[in-house]
């Protein structure tokens, strides 16, 4: 009785050169990108698809060619993901009101403060971060763990709250 015979698993021959191609493949996005950490986290998204590809039937031989090549499709892959977000964020800056507000005044701080409080919390939170204490758009949305899609628009629906509700209690205080 023959026994079966194991294959090998090929992510070893990855992990034998390793250490050998991680500067040639980290190089080639770094030429590439330009940006240290950026081409860091592309290498790992390489060395990670290639054990992932090395083992499927039928896949290719471990090389320094082909582990470019990988990298060359994960930096499409960023590249492409960049063009999706800045295109959304375009859309979002040219379609909100923000891009011609004319409501640019002095506000009365105590009546700033009481509208405030009568918005919903991710109203108030989203004006308070981005407003008062000063943070760009990307770091509101990290503290309320959206993206930065999905904040502008909140900033949006936010600042029109605020102006609807500021000037109904002006409008009954004045």
């Amino acid at each position: 009785m023959t026994q079966p015979r194991i294959r090998p698993d090929p992510a070893f021959a990855l992990l034998g050169m390793h250490d050998d191609v991680l500067p040639e493949v980290y190089g080639y996005l770094l030429a590439r990108c330009g940006n240290r950490s950026l081409a860091e986290e592309l290498t790992s998204e390489t060395f990670l698809g290639a054990v992932s590809a090395c083992r499927r039937p039928g896949a290719p031989e471990v090389s320094v060619g082909w582990l470019i090549g990988i990298a060359r499709h994960k930096l499409a892959d960023h590249w492409r993901r960049q063009e999706r977000e800045d295109r959304n964020l375009r859309l979002v800056h040219e379609s909100g009101p923000e891009a011609n507000d004319p409501w640019d005044r002095e506000l009365d701080a105590l009546l700033t403060r009481q509208v405030l409080d009568e918005l919903g919390p991710h109203h108030r939170a989203a004006l308070t971060l981005r407003y008062l204490d000063g943070l760009s758009v990307p770091e509101v949305a990290e503290h309320l763990d959206r993206t930065v899609h999905a904040t502008e628009a909140l900033l949006v629906r936010a600042r029109s709250a605020f102006r609807r509700h500021y000037e109904e209690k002006e409008g009954r205080d004045g």
